[in-house]
């Protein structure tokens, strides 16, 4: 039997920033925007949302420190973690835009528990108090707790998979 066309050490390449992006292309994640309170509320999208712990419940996300979320999320005591729902592809996209109004007209938002900016319309959210930024390259990992939170039952996540939105297929 002929096994799938898959990489082989053999057909290795040396380590770089290109060959970290092209393996993750393959990594198919659920859609994730980060929200941070401040005078002017931050938000990016995140595909490296990680749960860590259940007791306590513990999450991880990275951030770029040269993105423009930085300076509000390493001064944040809580922030929004948000699952985006499989028809918020537009929310997905304006987050994750460099110059993006992240906050204005077209996003349904509202101020929640400790001011975090809360999404709406997302399959699930929690405000977490952050408990660690650990230093990682050009980014940092920030750890938070989850102190509140809801889902939406029978709601379809948004996927992201080889550099496009894509959903569930039945």
């Amino acid at each position: 039997m002929a096994l799938p066309d898959v990489a082989t050490p053999a057909a290795s390449r040396p380590a770089s920033p290109e060959l970290l992006r092209s393996v993750f292309r393959q990594h198919a994640t659920t859609v994730a925007v980060i929200t941070a309170p401040g005078e002017r509320p931050a938000g990016f999208t995140a595909n490296s949302l990680t749960s860590v712990s259940a007791e306590p419940p513990v999450v991880s996300f990275g951030i770029a420190t040269v993105g423009s979320s930085w300076p509000a999320v390493s001064r944040a005591t809580h922030v929004g973690v948000h699952l985006l729902a499989e028809d918020q592809q537009e929310v997905g996209a304006r987050f994750a835009r460099s110059g993006a109004d992240r906050f204005g007209p077209a996003t349904a938002w509202r101020p929640g528990p400790e001011g975090v900016p809360l999404l709406d319309g997302v399959l699930a959210w929690m405000v977490c108090r952050i408990i660690a930024r650990v230093p990682a390259g050009d980014h940092r990992i920030v750890l938070a707790e989850a102190v509140t939170g809801d889902t939406v039952p029978d709601t379809r996540p948004l996927l992201y998979h080889r550099g496009a939105f894509t959903a569930l297929r039945d």
